[in-house]
């Protein structure tokens, strides 16, 4: 049973910082046309709502970027991961689907425009997990991105090192087509209660459907 905690040097600077896990079995499997169906019809709300140049306004990806700098880091050149999401979708480039776990996973942050980490639980080591910010020099392998700067980043650690960023993924924990646990993080820089509960209950409706979640575990940070 995984733990999670915030550090004093994050919760000093990122005050109004609330987040979420899910912990949960699940089976992976590629995307089916009906979980693609509903990706696609959020994207088109998003284009409904925003343009290149107002997403930066949503309060939650706003707050995310405001987090950034107060931890140390331009979100300019190390864009939030939802952040990264929504301008591709705004500047009409798509998704690709990976499968069902990653997609579904990028349905809840295009929904909310919180940064969702979506990690393998049995690859974590130790219990605990504690969201910290970045070191100079410290090692970070991020999905698709190779070796990442991660100082100044808002990252989560479990006993060995970071395991997720707002800005991408480990390598270490990443989802694979055999992953049976997962830790299914939501990041709301903003604070939004609301917004928070609908993106948890969102993720939960989406694993139950389309990855046989089982022994589900939510709790609160």
């Amino acid at each position: 049973m995984l733990t999670i905690s915030v550090s004093s040097e994050f919760s000093e600077r990122v005050p109004q910082f609330r987040g979420a896990f899910l912990e949960v079995t699940v089976q992976n499997s590629a995307t089916s046309p009906k979980l693609w169906a509903e990706i696609e019809a959020s994207c088109e709300k998003l284009q409904a709502d925003f343009t290149t140049e107002t997403i930066k306004s949503r309060s939650s990806i706003a707050a995310t970027r405001a987090a950034y700098k107060a931890c140390g880091k331009d979100p300019s050149r190390y864009r939030p991961a939802s952040e990264q999401l929504s301008r591709r979708v705004l500047q009409g480039k798509g998704l690709y689907s990976v499968d069902t776990l990653v997609d579904l996973g990028n349905l809840v942050s295009i929904f909310s425009g919180y940064p969702t980490g979506l990690l393998d639980a049995d690859k974590i080591v130790g219990t605990s997990v504690e969201l910290g910010i970045g070191r100079a020099d410290e090692p970070y392998e991020g999905i698709g991105r190779g070796r990442l700067n991660i100082e100044g980043l808002p990252v989560y650690r479990d006993a060995v090192g970071a395991i997720a960023s707002p800005t991408s993924d480990s390598t270490r924990t990443m989802l694979s087509p055999t992953t049976q646990r997962l830790l299914f993080i939501i990041n709301a820089y903003d604070g939004d209660e609301q917004l928070l509960q609908e993106s948890i209950d969102l993720a939960l409706d989406l694993l139950q459907r389309y990855a046989h979640a089982d022994e589900v575990r939510i709790v609160k940070f």
